[in-house]
């Protein structure tokens, strides 16, 4: 029996381990995910409308909302951009992940490098579903300079439950 139970907490412990590695959020005392820890800020992304209030058409709830990224530093290439959802006690579940080429479609951005001051958008980067929830999103943009030295971008989005909710 206790063979048993060392066995099973093992277990337990391993699963808990490898979930909290596969989100990407290792260390939950910080706000930020592991992949934007450390880098230099070089890039401005926000969102407008934020925070974003559901608007019902049909039987479908529409989070209208559009996402801008500005290289600040130099010119920039992409090298991947994305999100992380909050929609429960748990934090930061990975979400959307673009690649360059992904990216450069999403955000009118051609072939994923940014140029310095110029700010490209994700005009209709809307949240939609059955059901009307609230839940944040954090944004992100990692790119590099010509040198290879990578900067961060992030930006919050407020969804929010509740139609006209103030």
């Amino acid at each position: 029996m206790r063979t048993f139970l060392l066995l099973t907490l093992s277990l337990i412990s391993l699963t808990a381990r490898s979930q909290q590695q596969s989100s990407g959020w290792s260390n939950k005392s910080r706000l930020l995910p592991d992949k934007l820890r450390l880098l230099p800020v070089g890039l401005t992304l926000w969102h407008t409308n934020n925070p974003c209030i559901p608007v019902l058409e049909g039987d479908t709830y529409y989070w209208k909302h559009a996402t801008m990224v500005r290289a600040e530093v130099s010119d920039l290439e992409l090298v991947e951009a994305g999100s992380f959802i909050w929609y429960d006690s748990t934090g930061w579940h990975p979400n959307m992940r673009y690649n360059p080429a992904e990216f450069a479609a999403t955000f009118v951005c051609p072939q994923g490098k940014l140029q310095r001051g110029q700010t490209y958008t994700y005009p209709k980067n809307w949240r939609y579903g059955k059901q009307a929830y609230g839940g944040d999103a954090l944004w992100y943009v990692i790119a590099k300079d010509r040198s290879g030295k990578r900067y961060k971008g992030y930006g919050l989005i407020e969804t929010e439950g509740k139609p006209n909710a103030n």
